[in-house]
């Protein structure tokens, strides 16, 4: 016996949650797009299921722009004072399987050799609510990172559209059941998501050729095409890069944590004008390199969805999958 909630009931269920002070974000439609952001009626999101999104649930948690503690010069002294901690409850409903399985990938840094209060307190007030996929793109590449259309992986609760303008539910944590119990019928029933995407690529064996080709002229080649605008990076679920600046006067400000990307020229660039990752083919290196080798080997986790966004949001068309392939085809496969 499956459980079953109406749109209308979703709906509901969410302005009940915002009436009692609860923060939502949702997908907001703008014209033929879509993105996810705070929303003060449920009315003004947008419920159907999405392959392509403008951005990722990731700001919920690590937003573009944070204040880390404010300073104040009094005298000889300076005072600081902390951010205060997030204590507002927060629900996220829309979101794709990719786009929550990021969530459990990025845990582990923000909680290894310092402890990310700003992250893990958004963690531990915020319910992610997704939508099984209905279908995939060729961007799609989930099951290369050990994903599916229907990836519990992050999510608290995950919905079927069931195309009659309802939703079968399937808890999945405690904060799910929190959400929707007593707001859900019995039913006879079931949802199901697309198809899983295909891909022609073993991630494994990519990741072991990049570990043996550091200096490989595969990597220029390759990124001709990329102008290093960080789109990739900003609307990626897992990239995690950040710069820290003081923001205001001598006398008063403060130290505000910023997204960067390490696409960027400037991102590496030393004071003394040297730049050890001077080219976008290095600099592509390094996103894969991070991505496939690096992170995984220190977190046990790929630091990749396989989402798609990267290239959907990219003029070139350019991207981690098609990186993917351009190197199982001209490195793994073709011995290089």
């Amino acid at each position: 016996m499956s459980q079953i909630i109406t749109l209308e009931q979703l709906k509901s269920a969410l302005d009940e949650k915002l009436s009692q002070g609860c923060r939502v974000a949702a997908p907001v439609l703008d014209g033929e797009f879509a993105s996810f952001k705070e929303i003060t009626k449920a009315d003004q999101g947008s419920y159907e299921p999405r392959v392509a999104m403008q951005n990722s649930i990731k700001e919920f948690f690590f937003p573009k722009h944070e204040t880390l503690f404010t300073f104040v010069r009094q005298g000889q002294d300076v005072v600081l004072t902390d951010a205060p901690d997030f204590e507002v409850d927060q629900i996220v409903v829309g979101a794709r399987p990719c786009d929550a399985a990021a969530l459990p990938v990025l845990d582990p840094l923000f909680g290894w050799d310092y402890q990310d209060r700003f992250f893990q307190q958004r963690r531990a007030k915020t319910t992610v609510v997704s939508f099984a996929c209905v279908k995939s793109d060729a961007h799609c590449f989930c099951t290369a990172v050990g994903g599916s259309p229907e990836n519990t992986s992050g999510s608290d609760a995950l919905l079927f559209d069931l195309g009659d303008g309802s939703f079968e539910v399937r808890v999945l944590t405690d904060k799910g059941k929190a959400l929707f119990e007593g707001k859900t019928t019995d039913s006879d029933k079931t949802g199901q998501s697309c198809d899983a995407p295909t891909v022609d690529f073993e991630v494994d064996k990519i990741a072991d050729w990049i570990r043996a080709n550091f200096a490989s002229p595969l990597w220029e080649k390759i990124s001709l095409r990329c102008v290093g605008c960080g789109a990739c990076a900003f609307v990626c679920p897992t990239c995690h890069c950040f710069d820290m600046v003081d923001e205001g006067s001598y006398n008063k400000g403060k130290k505000v944590k910023n997204w960067d990307s390490c696409q960027e020229a400037m991102f590496t660039l030393h004071a003394s004008g040297h730049n050890p990752r001077g080219t976008q083919g290095k600099r592509q290196r390094q996103r894969l390199s991070h991505k496939f080798v690096t992170y995984p080997d220190k977190f046990k986790f790929y630091l990749c969805t396989g989402c798609g966004s990267c290239s959907r949001s990219c003029g070139q068309m350019f991207g981690v999958r098609p990186t993917l392939e351009a190197l199982d085809k001209e490195g793994v496969k073709a011995g290089q």
